[in-house]
């Protein structure tokens, strides 16, 4: 019998997760753990207990044990975006004509507000209410330049106990005056906030530069000491993004090979380090990447929207670089990795690779966990791992019941939901056992 002191509840629906990526296997099947009738054990704890065939576990289910019964709904984990600014929420479907515009005409004046805590929080809120709503349980967040913001992003994530990963960005020239801090004052605040947030609760640090455009090489070295004095925490940037901003760079660090060699001389690539957008790099520094255990985070609605390029999906398959999906909000034009699916599927047909829909749904779950280095923690249904999960409904609009009672496999039915689903496909939100976001009925 399982012990009732340690399973709190029980839900009964399809459930499916991975344990390996589809795209390097034989037989991509072998990936995939898929039960079409299982039962979810979730401990007190806000840890999973059991992931498995219905028949197998009720019968061992302690009677005292509630469990929900979701017929037709799916139970997946909680699903990861690894770059995206919760300052640029109010800025979403901003027009430009391009990202270094973008920045000047939105991005800035948006951040500038940052330095007030209330609204700061106040944006802070909506922005989870947006990630949760959107089946999002992880994320890797940008705050503005003020450390307020973060300490903002923080208490709000912290009090509804979710997984979040954050920084303060770095920024000592190249931008309004409201935005600037030093070298020296960005590395103390930094590192201020990573003694008061990183390993509090579920919440972690990210060192922030924003992109050497706008770090000085004095910033950028501070921010390579402070990484190598604090080996776990995460680091996020952008890098080669787009060509007019590849073309300051080599203007203003005439000395370094490339875009990337600018971070990496300073110690900036290695595992934890999540590069934004990644696009215009080449074999030698796609090579560093994979050698420093560096994670590219393909962006493709801001991509596209600020047509910065087309991420090279085959490219990074054979380097052997890590890479996930990301929203980029607010480039990118939506919280939904189901819509940032869609678009990642035809920027790879583009490139002439075809991303199948257990590879996508792969590099939003176990695939972000692995790169982000918390495999087993976050990402899976796997028994001891921490329970955040997502109800998901196939069926959630007409089109999509219609489309889904015709199906003739898992990647037919995971499929329809990267090309046709969004937020109203998520059911219910988890976070450590705890639902965080319920869907109107």
């Amino acid at each position: 019998m399982i012990s009732p002191d340690s399973t709190a509840c029980a839900y009964r629906a399809q459930l499916l997760y991975f344990v390996a990526d589809p795209a390097t296997l034989e037989d991509p099947s072998q990936a995939v753990r898929y039960h079409s009738d299982g039962l979810l054990l979730v401990n007190a704890q806000g840890r999973i207990d059991a992931c498995a065939d219905y028949a197998e576990l009720a019968g061992k289910l302690p009677a005292s044990v509630p469990v929900t019964h979701l017929p037709g709904k799916l139970i997946m984990p909680g699903l990861i975006d690894t770059h995206l600014h919760f300052p640029q929420t109010d800025i979403i479907a901003s027009p430009a004509s391009g990202l270094l515009p973008w920045l000047e005409t939105y991005t800035f004046p948006a951040e500038g507000r940052f330095g007030d805590s209330d609204h700061a929080r106040e944006v802070a809120g909506v922005f989870l209410d947006e990630l949760l709503r959107n089946g999002t349980t992880t994320a890797l967040v940008y705050g503005s330049v003020h450390p307020q913001s973060v300490d903002a992003f923080f208490q709000e994530s912290h009090s509804r106990n979710v997984r979040m990963i954050a920084g303060k960005v770095m920024m000592d020239r190249h931008c309004p005056d409201y935005l600037q801090d030093t070298a020296e004052s960005g590395a103390r605040e930094s590192e201020d906030l990573i003694r008061r947030w990183h390993g509090k609760g579920r919440q972690l640090y990210a060192l922030t530069p924003r992109f050497a455009p706008t770090s000085t090489p004095a910033q950028l070295a501070a921010c390579g000491e402070l990484a190598r004095a604090y080996p776990d925490v995460f680091v996020q940037t952008h890098v080669a993004e787009n060509k007019d901003e590849i073309q300051w760079v080599s203007e203003l660090f005439p000395h370094n090979r490339s875009y990337l060699d600018v971070y990496d001389s300073v110690g900036l690539l290695r595992p934890r380090a999540i590069f934004g957008h990644s696009i215009w790099l080449d074999e030698t520094d796609r090579a560093r990447m994979r050698d420093t255990g560096s994670v590219a985070a393909h962006c493709p609605t801001s991509n596209l929207f600020l047509a910065s390029g087309l991420f090279d999906f085959q490219a990074m398959r054979q380097s052997g670089v890590h890479h996930t999906l990301a929203t980029d909000v607010g480039g990118g034009t939506s919280f939904s990795m189901l819509r940032t699916m869609n678009e990642a599927h035809k920027v790879a047909r583009l490139g002439g690779c075809h991303l199948t829909a257990t590879s996508m749904f792969y590099l939003a779950t176990e695939g972000a966990a692995r790169a982000l280095d918390m495999q087993g923690q976050i990402g899976t249904l796997a028994p001891g791992a921490e329970a955040d999960f997502i109800i998901v409904d196939p069926a959630a609009t007409p089109l999509m019941a219609r489309r889904s009672s015709q199906l003739d496999s898992l990647e037919e039915q995971l499929f329809v939901l990267a090309m046709l689903g969004d937020d109203r496909n998520i059911s219910a939100s988890y976070s450590a056992g705890r639902c965080v976001h319920r869907r109107a009925a």
